[in-house]
């Protein structure tokens, strides 16, 4: 029997594994998503910076101007 509690046990605990470093992302370099574009803009909207949306951005880009913006405004928390 195991003294493996699931917090210690990546395998039984899905969540674990479940924020990656976007600069790890395997498909990072892609095209951000539909929902991630909506909520940047959003959000740089929200922040008084509507300039700082960029359409190009990849998925990992995205997702760290999306955390730092999250921050500023107060989101996310």
């Amino acid at each position: 029997m195991s003294s493996t509690t699931p917090s210690e046990n990546p395998k039984s605990d899905p969540v674990s594994n479940a924020e990656k470093n976007p600069d790890n992302w395997t498909t990072g370099d892609e095209k951000m998503t539909g929902a991630q574009a909506s909520y940047l803009k959003t959000l740089c909207e929200e922040a008084g910076q509507p300039e700082k949306y960029d359409n190009e951005l990849s998925k990992a880009d995205a997702s760290k101007m999306i955390d730092a913006l999250q921050e500023e405004t107060g989101r996310g928390q």
